[in-house]
């Protein structure tokens, strides 16, 4: 995306900072053992301040703690293009972490819980015993790192403490269980060994130490769940921990302000990230109704509201003729954001049935009109962007693939697919061909399909269709230029080849209603499931798939492309006892509804930052015989963090 306004001037101005001369930093702070309800602070440990790059660390600084822990730690520099970070060599094995970011912090505390929250948010980055890549990836995981844990304090971030984290979700409690098993390793080497055992990888080597043994966790939280959640229970000095087992070691952030709590989140549906690594986010409905919402939501990349701070957008956006956005939302390779309207509840577009498609510049600002894009595509979902500046749409509502050709809406070309089609989805492959998904409606009451095209001199082409599963949704492509498809009626994922020609199909770990389906960097798959289209589905908690890829490269050793990586019941994310608020203190059915306990509900797409971490959408609350009539709108996101291998950027 290209870089303008004054965000571009914000980049003028952190590059002239980099020619004046550094400023010096210090760094006081402690090193000890817990931080709730119990501490014991560490003397003579050896601490190192390093700043991380795309090879080994950088050692800035080196200090021995105190009688008390404490210790001081001098920098040449308080300012990184990249992030600071401190070690604390315990004992042989034994390494706790603190992230301080890209600034210098004048106190930090170096303990299990910072070592935790270190370990997962820096998982996509920890994976040779240091911690090292790209800039711009390790900012965007010291973000969420300071959404787990305070450096200063050691203890557990105000966004874990609060709604709608807290004991809304169990993260907080793993957290602390977590910190608890590192808390047993600096007690008994036994427990130690059973640590670096634990989480060594299938066919790889075993992790230097507590840190990276943690890290390695992150990536594959299923793990051996069992045995490392007997070695949590061996000590309690983070309190209150889990009380029963997950199931998977999985650590999310939820994330549900608008920015403005008079245009509350309602059925997200998808998420682009910009190349600031900003999220944009489809809204579909007001919360709590069945109308069309007439807004979008941006975040930063911590997950908190997009404010204005260097041109950046202000959350909620309005204007353009939102209506009822849908799965429509992408950005061109000038930065432009494109949204398709799908309208809901008896909203149209326009009052006439007409479809409509929306615009606006990388600050938020509106493009198109009140009306916005009319005369073409009808209720649009999937929305992609090309290479070459074309804007693909799905047109549901008239069974069509449009392009506007050149981001042109005055210059589209059309095919129109046969009745009952409603398509769905649009991605395109290496090749520059695109895929599309024919849903057969919401429910598959239609057959369903998958079509091939080309863009050739300005005329649009079908060069296939296969009739397939139920109820299609979503189409990613690999790198390979494979076609994963989700099929929400049958649970399965279909996958293409290049040349059209179907491999199969495939299910298990966790697959229940597939939805959105997103390739992460190493080429595996990752599924949101929405659960069943039919009454009487109330789905108790949503659930996140990952399969082998088509790279056999990036795949566990004695697997196949299709098996499942995630457990059977998928990830999952659970109450600790506390009912879902929205970001009001609202409950989610409202005051007089019943109390919902399912912080992660019915998923229709995700996807992955440049950190790693994945963002779940939802879309729609559990209950599905309420939420058909009477409130749909899902509540916010769901952010599990250092999960996945971050994809290519694509612009």
């Amino acid at each position: 995306m290209a870089t303008t306004g004054p965000w571009a001037l914000a980049a003028v101005l952190a590059m002239t900072c980099v020619l004046m001369p550094a400023r010096a930093g210090q760094v006081s702070g402690i090193v000890q053992s817990g931080g709730t309800s119990v501490t014991v602070p560490l003397a003579d440990v050896d601490l190192t301040l390093l700043e991380a790059t795309t090879g080994q660390p950088i050692v800035l600084s080196q200090a021995t703690s105190g009688a008390s822990g404490e210790f001081v730690l001098s920098s040449p520099r308080d300012t990184s293009s990249s992030i600071f970070f401190i070690t604390a060599d315990v004992a042989s094995g034994v390494r706790l972490v603190t992230i301080l970011g890209p600034r210098l912090r004048p106190d930090v505390t170096v303990n299990e819980l910072t070592t935790v929250a270190a370990s997962y948010s820096m998982a996509q980055f920890y994976r040779t015993g240091v911690i090292s890549g790209n800039a711009f990836g390790l900012r965007i995981a010291a973000g969420m790192c300071d959404n787990i844990v305070s450096s200063a304090t050691g203890e557990s971030s105000p966004v874990l403490l609060g709604s709608p984290n807290a004991d809304q979700t169990n993260s907080l409690r793993s957290t602390r269980s977590l910190a608890n098993l590192l808390a047993g390793c600096l007690q008994d080497p036994l427990v130690l060994a059973g640590l670096l055992d634990l989480t060594t990888p299938p066919g790889g080597a075993a992790p230097q130490h507590t840190a990276q043994a943690l890290a390695n966790l992150a990536r594959d939280p299923g793990l051996n769940v069992t045995p490392i959640y007997l070695l949590t229970q061996l000590s309690d000095l983070y309190q209150p921990a889990l009380f029963e087992m997950p199931d998977a070691w999985t650590v999310t952030v939820k994330v549900n302000d608008s920015g403005d709590d008079a245009i509350l989140f309602g059925g997200p549906a998808n998420i682009v990230f910009d190349d600031h690594g900003y999220a944009w986010v489809a809204n579909n409905v007001v919360q709590g109704t069945t109308q069309s919402a007439h807004s979008i939501m941006v975040l930063k990349p911590n997950g908190q509201p997009a404010d204005g701070t260097n041109g950046s957008p202000v959350s909620p956006i309005t204007g353009g003729g939102l209506l009822g956005v849908g799965l429509g939302i992408d950005i061109d390779k000038q930065g432009a954001v494109w949204v398709g309207n799908f309208g809901w509840g008896g909203d149209n577009p326009t009052a006439t049935g007409n479809g409509s498609v929306s615009q606006f510049r990388p600050s938020g600002a509106p493009v198109s009109g009140r009306q916005a894009y009319q005369g073409g595509p009808v209720r649009v979902q999937g929305t992609i962007a090309d290479a070459d500046g074309n804007i693909w749409l799905a047109s549901y509502g008239n069974d069509s693939v449009f392009v506007f050709l050149g981001g042109d809406p005055d210059a589209a070309v059309s095919v129109q697919q046969y009745p009952g089609s409603q398509t769905f989805d649009i991605a395109i492959a290496p090749d520059g061909t695109a895929w599309a998904t024919n849903g057969g409606g919401l429910a598959g009451g239609h057959p369903s399909s998958v079509a091939r095209f080309a863009l050739v001199g300005g005329v649009l082409q079908q060069l296939s269709l296969d009739f397939v599963g139920k109820a299609l949704k979503t189409v990613a492509v690999d790198s390979l230029g494979n076609a994963w498809v989700a099929s929400q009626g049958d649970d399965t994922i279909y996958v293409y080849r290049p040349d059209g020609q179907l491999i199969g199909g495939f299910g298990g770990g966790g697959i229940d209603g597939p939805w959105g389906v997103t390739v992460d960097g190493d080429d595996n798959i990752w599924v949101s499931n929405f659960g069943p289209l039919e009454l009487g589905s109330n789905f108790t908690t949503g659930r996140l798939t990952k399969l082998c890829g088509a790279n056999p490269a990036m795949r566990p050793p004695g697997t196949r492309m299709g098996d499942p990586l995630s457990p059977p019941t998928g990830y999952t994310v659970h109450s600790a006892g506390r009912q879902v608020l929205l970001h009001d203190g609202e409950p989610l059915y409202g005051p007089a509804g019943p109390p919902s306990f399912a912080p992660m509900m019915r998923q229709t797409n995700v996807d992955i930052d440049q950190a790693g971490n994945l963002w779940a959408v939802n879309n729609w609350k559990p209950d599905f015989d309420v939420d058909i009539l009477l409130n749909p709108g899902g509540d916010g996101i769901v952010i599990f963090v250092g999960l996945a291998t971050p994809p290519a950027r694509r612009r």
